[in-house]
Formats: structure tokens, C-alpha cells, sequence
């Protein structure tokens, strides 16, 4: 049993802003907070939200001083972006000189399966005429002439000798519309992308990687390193269930994602595993705690937990000004990892 050296209550932490730290994300160099904004949720797919939710979720992470947003086209048809672009919009009159950096992620075509299947032609699935298209949209959506980072929203493996997706990302990054080129990592296969990070096709990565999943700790984050690729950790809280909060009798509304990745008996599962964490931490803040994890690598330039009121944007902006998870902790949690292989697949 871990002793409490860090009792830590987020909600202490309200009445005062706390300094948001700042790490340099690869290549790109740009100084990005190091609690990023997941905006999946503002877009739909998490139960009921409202845009009003959304809009002050992003108020108040940016006046804490988070300054990355990460969305994605398929989170709600562009909802996602367009609350963004709407919300940086207020903001320019009373924040001018405010530099906030959004990535945004390209789907593969729909005339296939999510992941690509390996036997997938890249050019179906990612047509210079389609990726043209898609980057236009985003354009429209995030309102701007030029996107600071385009991630392809996933992968296979099977492409990586010829990459001619990447090829059609650096035209668009030499004809100004893109700044930054990415992928982020198909689930179940997240080290086909350590081939094109040690061949320079990319300038970002997006890696799941929590207390259950540390695979990226064996090769991931050292190619991503030695490299010089910024790295955004996703899926920090494990999609609620580091949050601490689910019991055997939490369900969710209808189209909500997590229906799927807690199919079956995962969730029963689950509960049990954050359970022996648990014990593992003692009095230690469990969300707070799986942040500081996620953190950790220092390959690692931002994390983006989900965030979709402002209450969120508080409790996660507030890790950042934590110090380090120390090195004992992250060895006491290094035996949950959890190895469920392609677990987004539903059960």
C-alpha cells in the first residue's frame, strides 16, 4: 500500500489558477500545454451535451492556460470543430496575442472498415482527390487558411512501404494549408507507425497509453523520441474508467460510445481492475494520479483527457501544475498494465 504522500482533492485547487506547464512538441517546436483538450465529447458520442457545455468547457481550459485542442471530422459530422472555431472566434478581441495550436484528424474513406484491413488499397481509402476534399472541409469548419496539425484518424500497417497519403499531406504542407503532418495510431496495431516516425514521415504521433495500456513504454516512445516527434497520449483515463466513477449499475444513454467498449462482461471486469489500483494507490486521487501516468514519458509533449464542462477543464488543467508522478508510484503501477488486445472492436 502506497502511503499517502500526495493526499491531492482537485477541488482545492478551484479557488486559484493554477500555472499551466509547457513542453515542446517535436519537430514543430511549438511550446503546448502539457493537459490538452480532448474534444471528442463536445461533438456527441458521450451522452447528452449541450453546446453551451462545450463552448465554456473551452473558456475555461484556454484561460487556464491550455493551448491545445485536439478534434476530429467524425466527431459529430464537424460539431467538434465548428464549437471550436466558434469559441476561438470570441475569444480574439479579448485574446489577440493567444497562440492555441488545434489538431484535427482526417478519416479514412467509408467505403471500408474502421481500422483499414490489411488488405485495404491506400488509395481507396486515402485518394489524393479525398484527402483534398476532407482538408477543405476542415478549412471551412475551423475557419482558418491554414491547419496547424492534420492527423490521418487511423492506420494500417500494410502501408508503410508506400505511404503515398503522407506524400499528399507534405503538398498540402508545402503549399501552406497545414503546418504539421500525423497519424493516430490504429488500436490495435499502435506500433505500425514506429517505421514511418524512424523514416521522417511524420511530425506527430496520437498514442493511447494509461495505466492498462503501456505497451508504447517497449518501443513507441523511444522511436517517437530519438526522432523528434511530438507525442499526443490519448485515452489517458482509460474512456472513464481510471476516472474512478463507474460501478455495476452505471449505464449510459443510447448512442453512447462507451455502451460498446464496456460491452458484456468489460465492465464488471474493469471495475475490478481499477478496484486493485486502487489499493496499489491508497489515498492517492485516482483520476489525478492516471494523468500524472500519461504524463510521465518524457517522450510525451501533451495529454488530452476528455473534457466537456468546465468543472472538467479545472480538474484536468489542475495536474499539470502537479509535481512529476515520482518513480516509485509509476513502478507500484506498472503491474496493471493489461494487455486486451483489440478491445475497441465491441465485444
Amino acid at each position: 500500500m502506497i502511503p499517502p504522500l500526495f493526499m491531492f482533492h482537485v477541488f482545492t485547487f478551484y479557488a486559484m489558477v493554477p500555472p499551466m506547464q509547457y513542453r515542446t512538441f517535436g519537430r514543430l517546436n511549438w511550446k503546448v500545454s502539457s493537459i490538452g483538450f480532448g474534444a471528442w465529447a463536445i461533438g456527441g458520442s458521450w451522452g447528452p451535451q449541450s453546446q453551451d457545455d462545450s463552448v465554456k468547457a473551452l473558456h475555461t481550459a484556454l484561460d487556464l492556460g491550455c493551448n491545445f485542442i485536439d478534434t476530429a471530422q467524425v466527431y459529430g459530422d464537424g460539431k467538434s470543430e465548428r464549437i471550436i472555431a466558434q469559441t476561438l472566434a470570441e475569444r480574439k478581441a479579448s485574446h489577440p496575442n493567444d497562440r492555441i495550436y488545434v489538431a484535427t484528424k482526417i478519416p479514412p474513406s467509408p467505403e471500408g472498415e474502421w481500422p483499414p484491413a490489411p488488405y485495404d488499397n491506400i488509395d481507396d481509402r486515402y485518394s489524393q482527390a479525398y484527402l483534398t476534399q476532407r482538408l477543405e472541409r476542415s478549412l471551412r469548419d475551423l475557419k482558418t487558411d491554414c491547419l496547424d496539425l492534420v492527423q490521418l484518424h487511423s492506420w494500417t500497417r500494410a502501408w508503410n512501404r508506400e505511404p503515398r497519403a503522407l506524400e499528399t499531406l507534405r503538398k498540402f504542407q508545402k503549399q501552406g494549408k497545414l503546418l504539421g503532418i500525423g497519424i493516430s495510431t490504429p488500436e490495435h496495431d499502435q506500433n505500425s507507425l514506429i517505421e514511418l516516425m524512424r523514416n521522417g514521415w511524420l511530425d506527430a504521433v496520437q498514442v493511447i497509453y494509461n495505466i492498462f495500456d503501456q505497451e508504447p513504454q517497449a518501443e513507441f516512445f523511444p522511436a517517437a523520441k530519438e526522432n523528434n516527434v511530438g507525442v499526443i497520449v490519448r485515452v489517458a483515463l482509460d474512456e472513464s474508467a481510471l476516472g474512478g466513477k463507474l460501478t455495476p449499475q452505471t449505464k449510459w444513454a443510447e448512442d453512447d460510445f462507451r455502451n460498446n467498449y464496456f460491452a458484456g462482461d468489460r465492465l464488471p471486469r474493469t471495475i475490478a481492475r481499477v478496484e486493485k489500483i486502487r489499493e496499489t494507490l491508497g489515498q492517492a486521487d485516482l483520476p489525478t494520479t492516471a494523468i500524472q501516468f500519461a504524463l510521465k514519458p518524457a517522450a510525451v509533449s501533451t495529454v488530452i483527457p476528455g473534457i466537456r464542462n468546465p468543472d472538467q477543464a479545472r480538474r484536468n488543467c489542475a495536474v499539470s501544475d502537479l509535481p512529476p508522478l515520482s518513480d516509485e508510484i509509476e513502478n507500484k503501477l506498472r503491474p496493471h498494465h493489461w494487455r486486451r488486445a483489440f478491445w475497441y472492436a465491441g465485444k
